[in-house]
């Protein structure tokens, strides 16, 4: 489901027996995207290349600064140097408190916390009677796995994708988990798929980040093969998202609102 090659083959050793042999590796790349945001510079963030445009929009989304496709007035990427422009409708945030929020909420230090639980306050709880039964949640979870080639040849990406009743709809690999999922989320903000009957899937652990970027997507079930935090889980409680993890087999764990999930 990926265009652009998001790994190099690269010269190494490998120490084996007692000894060195030579050969070659797929390596991740990771390459800088600052984003523009009505004429001022917001953030450069780390990623994997390609689908600059939907990372873009989905990171928008996911801090609140957009809610819907027709608050983009223009949009321009140059990939080759990693530079996209955003024209919106919305107010620009403060850039110095932006920056320094989301700073907060990468590296997990200082207010952080604080942070997650103000912008989970500011959201509407989603609101949906979509359901899905347990064979379907762990079908969707071994398809997320299936499409999975570049964490296989290299190990070093996170999965992320959108479905519905009627199985995948895209995904998307990136060496952030957050990327991955802005990615996915900007591509259905840009072809205005909407989330109420949709189901979020993940790769990696369930983040209290994420589950807010699945509240602005009105997305009400989240799914994934790892873990979630007890953060996480209270949000979920309050944002009216079923939570699923450790689905893994023929087994997953509801954390919260299993009304949505058919057994």
């Amino acid at each position: 489901m990926l265009n652009t090659p998001i790994y190099r083959n690269r010269e190494i050793e490998v120490y084996k027996h007692g000894l060195s042999i030579p050969t070659k590796a797929p390596i991740v790349q990771e390459v800088p995207l600052t984003i523009f945001l009505n004429h001022m510079e917001l953030a450069t963030m780390i990623c994997s290349p390609g689908a600059f445009q939907e990372l873009g929009a989905g990171f928008l989304l996911s801090e609140g600064i957009i809610k819907q496709p027709s608050d983009i007035v223009k949009m321009k990427c140059s990939q080759e140097e990693g530079l996209l422009w955003f024209e919106t409708t919305t107010p620009t945030p403060q850039v110095n408190n932006f920056l320094r929020r989301h700073m907060a909420s990468c590296c997990g230090k200082g207010r952080a916390g604080l942070y997650f639980i103000n912008d989970a306050r500011q959201l509407q709880a989603v609101e949906s009677d979509t359901r899905f039964s347990g064979p379907q949640l762990l079908n969707l979870i071994g398809l997320l796995e299936a499409q999975a080639n570049n964490f296989r040849l290299t190990g070093g990406v996170h999965s992320a994708a959108l479905a519905d009743h009627s199985g995948l709809l895209f995904a998307y690999e990136d060496i952030g988990r957050h990327n991955a999922v802005d990615k996915v989320l900007g591509r259905a903000l840009l072809n205005a798929i909407t989330g109420s009957d949709k189901c979020l899937l993940l790769s990696g652990r369930i983040a209290s980040e994420i589950l807010i970027k699945a509240a602005r997507s009105n997305i009400p079930l989240v799914l994934s093969r790892s873990a979630p935090t007890e953060l996480a889980i209270e949000l979920a409680e309050e944002l009216n998202i079923s939570m699923i993890g450790f689905a893994r087999g023929d087994s997953f764990n509801i954390y919260s609102h299993r009304e949505r999930v058919k057994l």
